[in-house]
């Protein structure tokens, strides 16, 4: 990595309940927190935001979004009160020649932005704009937008998705140590392969690697998060996991970067 870029990192972000309850990937993110140099503000694309249409986060101070149910009242009294940056959200419409509403109102920090973003700043002093996931873009068409996004890393802008590379919560194991399914640890490891091979096209077109593909990503907006991380990969960059595992049988807690 240049010394003036700022790395992308993809955080499988796994349970709302992690936010409460400290583990190995919880430590793993505290760690990348206080190795990445200071940003002066994160842009963040959480697979809990996907809307028709490309929307940011256009406020100047986003307000906590707790998009669950059914968890224990204090993950519903977690605050992030991180500023927003409209300055940011401008500067993300200026780069997408595509339309983008700057929304000022309705959304904020979700729990997919900040389960994660805790751990990595947990003063919540560092400026956050959400970008939406626009549910009617291909996953090609999501890897092409992300590249445009490429300018603001050599402008101290840390890019943050989050998500999980598999996601399939009707199969997910409650008990205690569950073991993961055959079929999320084959997709798993091809995901982790292919990163490190740089084969880009062929995580594009996920869908074409079977049925521990279409088992491990039933809907896709888990997914494609991870893409926006890939697509800003340069030429004299290379892939790292940061940290690996399945988790509850079918929820993969990958967190890789891009430097």
């Amino acid at each position: 990595m240049t010394s003036h870029r700022q790395p992308a990192v993809f955080a499988g972000h796994g349970s709302p309940m992690f936010a409460i309850e400290s583990n190995r990937y919880t430590a793993a993110w505290a760690n990348l927190g206080k190795l990445l140099k200071r940003p002066d503000a994160i842009l963040v694309i959480s697979a809990h935001w996907v809307t028709r249409g490309v929307w940011v986060t256009a406020m100047p101070k986003p307000k906590t979004i707790h998009d669950f149910g059914g968890f224990p009242q204090a993950l519903f009294d977690i605050q992030y009160p991180a500023p927003g940056s409209p300055a940011l959200a401008d500067r993300v419409k200026e780069l997408l020649d595509v339309p983008v509403v700057l929304e000022e109102n309705e959304w904020g920090i979700d729990h997919g932005a900040w389960s994660v973003l805790k751990y990595l700043y947990p003063d919540a002093d560092v400026p956050v704009v959400q970008l939406s996931l626009d549910g009617s873009l291909s996953a090609s068409e999501h890897y092409k937008l992300a590249k445009k996004l490429s300018p603001l890393r050599d402008e101290n802008i840390l890019i943050l998705a989050s998500g999980n590379v598999v996601h399939n919560l009707r199969t997910i194991r409650w008990e205690e140590g569950a073991i993961s399914f055959p079929w999320a640890r084959e997709f798993n490891d091809f995901f982790v392969s292919e990163m490190s091979a740089n084969h880009h096209e062929t995580l594009i077109h996920w869908e074409q690697f079977g049925d521990a593909a279409h088992l491990s990503i039933p809907t896709p907006e888990h997914y494609w998060p991870a893409l926006y991380v890939l697509a800003l990969q340069e030429q004299d960059e290379r892939s790292q996991v940061l940290i690996n595992g399945l988790e509850m049988g079918s929820i993969s807690m990958l967190t890789f970067s891009i430097q």
